[in-house]
């Protein structure tokens, strides 16, 4: 399978630089008949080389970066099914090639199984099932309207005054980490010409990237709930989007804690079907300017960081910093900019926000 991927990618490259391009069909067509020489199912050779004309073509549409050859420290993890797979039987499913395999007993939803993946993840193989199937609609609960400002010290806070925290689930696991990956580096465990490698050392190795995918499957849980929470409550969700990869650059670790972006696709495609408007806003200046009377007066830069609460000098407004930037982000989202220029005409309802009654 390593093989074949590398053949397809190096393949598309060049035959690129000569002005020669494929269509997918003609492309996955390319190994016909070199099953047998290969050992695999001619259908898994056509959905390898689908995978590979799907990579570059997000590549060329600069939606991805270049896709990379599989070696040893990039190993292929996945074995794709192109055809339409059975339902299962019990707990047993039918797989094509391999036949009938067990699996851990689930719910699975109602609907034709399109195609598959096996995927090998750290805790063990896993089939990815693609199933055409209708989403069930978020049940409404209410419909506030609210901002949000993402934190890293409290991980969100709404314009309604209410603060989520996450829970960090990297800081509780951090002594097990930490163990782990002294264990896995440590030379004392090594004796005077032995190798770095071997059953040993990738036994503790699968620990290790065990404790790190337990971290991520409890981080992206919390984030499922959490916006399906939002969208049934809210009609109206306006995040305000900071530069990840910068503030990545300066803050670290608890940048990559908090998960905003994932939060943020999550409550994008979720609002179709939970009925939801979700707008994505600039934070330029959320944070500085006082949501009273849209005076400049905040505090800014890095040694701003430190202030959480502050008065206006212009109204003498009292706020607290998430709060009040967080009800900025939702002026934005109602069409009012910093500055208080209207996007929308007057005229229509106000929104109350207790202070003052913009036009919304």
């Amino acid at each position: 399978m390593r093989g074949v991927w590398n053949w397809a990618i190096r393949k598309i490259e060049l035959d690129a630089k000569d002005g020669i391009y494929y269509k997918k069909q003609k492309f996955q067509n390319l190994l016909a008949n070199h099953g047998d020489r290969v050992g695999l199912p001619s259908h898994i050779l056509q959905g390898m080389l689908c995978m590979a004309w799907d990579s570059w073509k997000r590549c060329f549409r600069k939606l991805a970066k270049k896709p990379k050859l599989k070696g040893w420290r990039n190993p292929a993890n996945s074995i794709p099914l192109p055809d339409p797979i059975q339902r299962p039987d019990g707990i047993y499913i039918k797989i094509p090639g391999l036949g009938l395999l067990r699996f851990h007993k689930q719910e699975i939803p109602e609907g034709k199984i399109k195609c598959g993946r096996i995927i090998k993840r750290a805790s063990g193989w896993y089939l990815c099932l693609f199933i055409d199937a209708s989403p069930k609609p978020i049940a409404r609960i209410a419909t506030g309207k609210i901002g949000i400002d993402p934190g890293y010290k409290t991980t969100l806070t709404l314009s309604t005054g209410e603060k989520i925290e996450m829970p960090k689930e990297f800081a509780k696991a951090e002594k097990r980490l930490v163990q782990a990956s002294k264990s896995l580096g440590s030379p004392k465990k090594v004796k005077k010409g032995e190798p770095r490698k071997g059953p040993k050392f990738k036994k503790k190795g699968t620990l290790l990237a065990k404790l790190h995918e337990k971290i991520k499957n409890k981080r992206k849980d919390n984030n499922h709930k959490l916006s399906r929470k939002l969208i049934s409550e809210n009609s109206l969700i306006v995040f305000s989007k900071d530069n990840i990869k910068g503030l990545a650059v300066k803050f670290g670790r608890s940048v990559a804690e908090a998960s905003h972006y994932q939060l943020r696709q999550m409550l994008s495609y979720k609002s179709h079907t939970g009925g939801s408007q979700y707008i994505e806003v600039d934070s330029k200046k959320s944070t500085m300017t006082c949501s009273s009377c849209l005076s400049l007066t905040g505090p800014t830069g890095l040694a701003g960081l430190q202030v959480r609460s502050w008065e206006c000098r212009c109204c003498g407004a009292q706020h607290d910093r998430d709060i009040n930037a967080a009800i900025n982000t939702l002026l934005s989202g109602f069409g009012t900019n910093h500055e208080r220029k209207r996007k929308l005409p007057s005229g229509i309802p106000c929104l109350d926000l207790g202070r003052f009654k913009y036009h919304v």
